[in-house]
């Protein structure tokens, strides 16, 4: 019988030990502390009925539901350990070391039969990155990546090797979740001129001329992550360089690509331009987030088809986390951000709360899908470390602050199985705390001292878009293009000239205040929203202001040479190409009050004005 809800597990230089999870918050009786700072390691099952510690002499297992000792591993070094998902295995990772009469060195890779106690395989994992076997759920099927080669077992018989998959240079491959039929992805880097590449197949089809499922291939891949939907049938690819050449990022360069296992395969088209921070897939396995971009960085969800579903804006974030369910999404940005969360309601794309938790190195959801765990943990931070636990709406319900002579070095959720946990409705009304609130602090702005006894201007770094349903436009419509935003100005533009003409041909109308102020103002005052026609608009008004000089001098009697009352014409030449006719009217009627060409211009309303003499 599962508790109403999940542990907390505490790791730090107070040692190990538990705490119930809301709404009691007290230190649990299942497992007694286990003091000192010598506690490396500890893991639970996939189901949370297991959990495995090591103390620095020994790799303990026991039952949480029993509360009793399973077994214990003489592995005073092991600093990993996992659970195979149906904890029929416990495997165990120490650091490699050559043994001084052994070229091949002393295995360091361990698995254990969870009900005997005894040892199944040992292998020699020289790297401690992917240093885990993956397990397909049933545990019908165990592979792992063995010198370019992936080596599958089957029923945990480790003995024997199954099936292999033979690729050169396979440098990372993940199995896909979920039930028969089994797939895997696999990595090759790029050598020589030729491309990396991302293949899918479905175990054991390997050898066939035509057996993988998907192919992606693509430059500018130093390593990538894959992740796999929870049904198996997509997969996304980060691919990253370690240094962007064009020099725009310190991060390197990103791409996103989408594999699907019908053949399928995609760029994922990206808004705005910088890194890729995190990318996510919901629950469901329809949709996925991801968030990318320079500062303040932008987050998208995306359905199937890698077409945009909603648009976040842009704010100060660089993670994406769905809760177990998929209804609720919290964009936040920690690490070397303030962090700001912002929990939206998926379904209604709706703001719920935005709660702040400063100096966050570490968030995890709950399995319930109501409460949120953050913390400070060293090495990351030696300060201020501790942990919260949030409701979703914003408040926070247990807080704990670690000594200033101690540290905390992980905090997590005891596990369990989808389905325990029933979804409930979600709610905007912010939950009750005996946790008094605190208010952020915000850091003012250094003012030098010759501006602090001045008044402040509102001022911004960046102009951060907001969300798609809270921009001016309705939220259904789709954003213009390039090209649609052209023809819209074009359209205008046209519109505007014929109203000046009908203004112009009406004798009994009476003149528009606007006629009579100077054309200075009237262009000051014309903004179109793009930056090639605003930095049109601005040269324009250069050219005005010269010619408005050129007059005050004539009025003030001064004799003009002849090339600066030709140069004056010349200037209105120049700006021929503005794309409003308004503007060739205004420096038309400018120039014709003191230079008496003796010619005719006609005024063109699709094209502006062009003049002959």
């Amino acid at each position: 019988m599962a508790p109403s809800t999940p542990l907390l597990t505490v790791r730090g230089s107070e040692g190990l030990y538990m705490v119930n999870g809301p709404p009691h918050f007290t230190e649990s009786t299942v497992f007694p502390r286990e003091s000192g700072k010598n506690c490396k390691a500890y893991t639970f099952s996939k189901d949370g009925t297991l959990f495995a510690w090591g103390n620095g002499e020994k790799i303990n297992v026991i039952s949480v539901t029993k509360k009793g000792l399973l077994h214990s591993f003489d592995l005073p070094k092991a600093v990993c350990l996992e659970f195979s998902p149906k904890n029929t295995v416990l495997a165990t990772w120490q650091p490699y070391t050559a043994s001084k009469d052994d070229t091949a060195g002393i295995p360091n890779l361990q698995l254990y039969d969870v009900k005997t106690g005894t040892c199944l395989k040992s292998f020699i994992q020289k790297k401690m990155q992917n240093w885990c076997p993956s397990w397909s759920e049933d545990e019908t099927l165990c592979a792992r990546n063995v010198n370019n080669e992936v080596h599958f077992f089957e029923n945990n018989n480790f003995n024997t090797i199954a099936n292999k998959l033979h690729l050169k240079k396979i440098n990372d491959f993940v199995l896909s979740p979920g039930p028969q039929p089994y797939k895997v992805a696999v990595y090759v880097p790029g050598s020589k001129g030729a491309p990396s590449f991302v293949r899918l197949y479905q175990y054991p089809n390997f050898d066939e001329p035509h057996a993988a499922l998907a192919n992606k291939s693509f430059f500018k891949a130093d390593k990538v992550t894959m992740l796999w939907n929870k049904k198996a049938t997509a997969v996304l690819v980060i691919a990253s360089t370690d240094v962007d050449k064009t020099g725009a990022s310190y991060y390197g360069e990103q791409t996103l690509h989408y594999i699907a296992t019908n053949g399928e395969s995609a760029v994922v088209q990206l808004p705005k331009n910088g890194p890729i921070y995190d990318v996510v897939w919901n629950s469901s396995s329809t949709e996925f987030c991801a968030v990318y971009g320079f500062m303040p960085a932008k987050a998208t969800v995306f359905n199937l088809k890698c077409d945009p579903v909603f648009d976040f804006g842009t704010g100060p974030r660089n993670a994406a986390y769905y809760s177990p369910h998929g209804h609720i999404l919290v964009l936040a940005g920690f690490g070397n951000l303030r962090g700001q969360m912002e929990v939206w309601d998926v379904k209604k794309y709706k703001l719920i709360s935005k709660p702040v938790a400063s100096d966050s190195t570490y968030f995890a959801w709950c399995p319930d899908g109501e409460h949120i765990l953050t913390a400070t943990c060293a090495p990351r931070l030696r300060v201020n470390n501790g942990y919260k636990i949030w409701h979703y709406t914003g408040s926070v319900l247990h807080k704990y602050d670690v000594p200033s002579n101690a540290e905390l070095w992980q905090v997590s959720w005891q596990p369990f199985l989808d389905g325990i946990f029933p979804e409930k409705a979600i709610t905007y009304q912010v939950v009750p705390s005996d946790v008094p609130s605190e208010e952020p602090k915000v850091a003012t702005a250094y003012r030098p001292p010759a501006l602090r006894n001045k008044p402040v201007t509102n001022s911004k770094l960046h102009e951060e878009e907001p969300p798609q349903n809270m921009k001016p436009q309705p939220g259904n419509e789709k954003p213009l293009s390039k090209t649609a935003l052209k023809n819209q100005r074009k359209h205008e533009a046209k519109k505007a000239a014929k109203q000046e003409a009908r203004i112009d041909k009406s004798p009994d109308m009476p003149p528009a205040p606007a006629q009579q102020s100077t054309p200075r103002s009237t262009i000051s005052q014309s903004t179109s929203g793009d930056p090639e026609t605003d930095r049109k608009i601005k040269n324009l008004k250069k050219k005005l202001r010269a010619i408005e000089q050129l007059k005050e001098q004539a009025a003030a009697g001064k004799q003009l040479e002849k090339n600066q009352v030709f140069s004056a014409f010349f200037i209105w030449a120049h700006s021929y190409y503005h794309p409003s006719p308004f503007y060739y009217k205004q420096l038309f009627n400018q120039i014709k009050e003191y230079i008496d060409f003796k010619t005719s211009f006609e005024i063109r309303k699709d094209r502006g004005i062009r003049g002959s003499w």
